[in-house]
């Protein structure tokens, strides 16, 4: 069976966020660790850690269940070197936070150029910034996002990941998150089954399907190549049903958490039951 899930809230305490993935149906879950629009949090109490741990493990989700996420307002990438610091320092607290709640998987978005240096000088700087992250923490794998190459993000093509991924040293606690809406926005056809599976073939030829360690499963309401990220529910945008079911029936996808964006939070019960209706081969 699959880990399928939603980025659920922790509105009222970290440990809601098991509790809002169970009441949903989800066996897996994305989460903030922290206000994800502020750079400032408050540091985790030994309540705070116990509470989430012991939810997590009464309701069964291991750690590689959990896809963690960064805040919006790090970028890995950034010219100017006072941002740039700040944005590693805010990285390897988030990391610490993962390691210290028992999660095994952080998704961060990578980083933007913002016209101040080239692509490849934002790749390296992303790849420098994980090295240093990850050489001051452990256990936790860094997932990097592919992103729908809005303004100046990069990370939009399978090549920019694997370049950021060979500038790396500690690459098994490298991972990439695939998220299907920001991928079809990038130019990457994910509108039928015989699309999809070209996708991943060349994903796996650039990268490598063993770095895959996460998705987000989001249908778009921005046009194929539009580089907008706008998601939206399962069969209601430009990418339809049919590449979903081909996932969630191939083997390719087992043992990492799959995970809703999607816009209407109160349509995630249905999703992840028609989610498991196609993994199952249940037609509708």
């Amino acid at each position: 069976m699959k880990w399928i899930g939603a980025h659920v809230s922790i509105a009222g305490g970290l440990e809601n966020a098991p509790r809002e993935a169970e009441r949903i149906g989800a066996n897996a879950f994305g989460l903030f660790t922290k206000n994800q629009r502020q750079w400032s949090s408050k540091s985790l109490t030994t309540e705070d850690i116990s509470r989430f741990r012991s939810t997590c493990t009464e309701l069964e989700y291991p750690p590689e269940s959990i896809l963690a996420h960064d805040s919006y307002l790090i970028n890995l990438g950034h010219p100017l070197t006072e941002n740039l610091e700040k944005s590693r320092s805010a990285f390897i607290e988030e990391m610490k936070r993962c390691r210290d709640l028992g999660i095994a998987l952080l998704n961060f978005h990578p980083g933007s150029h913002l016209d101040g240096i080239s692509e490849a000088e934002c790749l390296t700087r992303i790849a420098e910034s994980m090295n240093i992250a990850l050489a001051e923490t452990d256990t936790v794998t860094a997932v990097i996002e592919i992103t729908a190459g809005q303004g100046t993000s990069v990370g939009y093509r399978f090549e920019q990941i694997a370049s950021i991924i060979e500038q790396v040293k500690i690459r098994e606690r490298v991972g990439v998150c695939f998220d299907t809406c920001h991928a079809f926005a990038a130019a990457y056809d994910l509108s039928s089954p015989e699309t999809i599976e070209a996708v991943f073939s060349q994903f796996d030829r650039i990268i490598g399907i063993d770095r895959l360690q996460g998705m987000h499963l989001n249908d778009a309401k921005s046009s194929l190549g539009s580089r907008i990220d706008r998601h939206q529910s399962l069969g209601k945008g430009e990418i339809g049903l049919e590449p979903f079911r081909w996932i969630m029936q191939n083997p390719i996808f087992e043992g990492i958490p799959l995970i809703l964006e999607t816009i209407d939070e109160n349509l995630w019960p249905h999703e992840i039951r028609m989610l498991r209706n196609m993994e199952s081969g249940i037609s509708g």
